[in-house]
């Protein structure tokens, strides 16, 4: 064997040593550990009134339509209405059945005082601004009986509140409560023909129209009273039946008769031609009389 082949074999040998050597430092090599992560903190939550559903403008709150969901204490917005209490995340171990069990105390004390939580708080308020379903419920959306703007949202689109005058004669003794249904009847004496007697006439000028408000209460009385005697009835009647009750009140009284629950989905606004009351003059056996007769 030649000199140079045994030289390239010890360099081959040598290369090969070296590289074990490396291989096994590198295998045998431990990376330096760092410090354990920090435990992550608790997030802290409160429960926010939301919406159930989409609750379209003029939507009179029901408690379905409201629930709650937890929120971040740090991204509640001061205008949400929250039930005031915070909680964490649930807990393992007895922990969370110590927690657990306090839950159903503070819920076992609120059902015997007879706490009411938010959601009590807003059943019966009208939404004036469309609330998505899942979204906070502000007071800034909704407004109460009483407040100013109640009565625009209470309207239907297209329809206007309209002010007549009455009394306990002419609105059914007081029996007449916001929401009922009534008919607006109206009795004035019309023009005489060819000099004669100027006969009555009798008109229901509007039928079937809802009562919006009995003065400035526009839901019935909650104290046990069965009527609500006030001097101005607002009714909710469309526009040409605005200028008709207008044109009325300067003919004469007017009268509201309270219709049925049943009757509620007849036909409502104007009812059409008034009926004319008149008399006729009956002479018999010499003797001069007068009796009243409608068509």
């Amino acid at each position: 064997m030649g000199s140079a082949r045994i030289i390239i074999l010890v360099v081959a040998a040598v290369a090969a040593l070296a590289l074990m050597l490396i291989v096994g430092r590198l295998i045998s090599h431990k990376p330096a550990q760092g410090p354990p992560p920090a435990p992550v903190a608790a997030v802290q939550t409160t429960n926010v009134v939301v919406a159930a559903h989409d609750l379209k403008i003029g939507t009179r709150l029901a408690a379905s339509d409201l629930t709650t969901q937890p929120w971040p204490v740090t991204a509640v917005n001061a205008a949400y209405i929250t039930d005031g209490r915070q909680s964490a995340p649930p807990l393992k171990g007895p922990a969370g059945v110590a927690n657990q069990t306090s839950q159903a105390a503070t819920a076992a004390v609120d059902a015997v005082t007879g706490a009411h939580g938010p959601i009590d708080a807003l059943v019966g308020a009208i939404v004036k601004t469309p609330i998505l379903a899942n979204e906070p419920v502000t007071n800034a959306k909704l407004v109460r009986g009483g407040e100013g703007g109640f009565m625009a949202v209470v309207l239907h689109p297209g329809m206007r509140a309209v002010a007549v005058p009455v009394s306990v004669n002419t609105a059914a003794g007081g029996f007449i409560l916001p929401g009922d249904r009534v008919d607006v009847i109206q009795a004035r004496q019309a023009d005489a023909a060819n000099g004669g007697q100027r006969p009555y006439v009798v008109q229901t000028i509007l039928q079937n129209v809802r009562v919006l408000a009995i003065d400035q209460a526009s839901t019935p009385p909650k104290n046990g009273g069965e009527t609500a005697v006030g001097a101005v009835a607002t009714l909710e009647v469309t526009p040409p039946d605005a200028e008709r009750v207008a044109l009325a009140k300067v003919q004469g009284d007017m009268v509201l008769t309270l219709r049925s629950y049943a009757d509620a989905d007849g036909p409502s606004g104007h009812s059409g031609a008034p009926v004319q009351i008149g008399s006729v003059r009956i002479i018999r056996n010499g003797q001069l009389s007068e009796t009243t007769v409608t068509p």
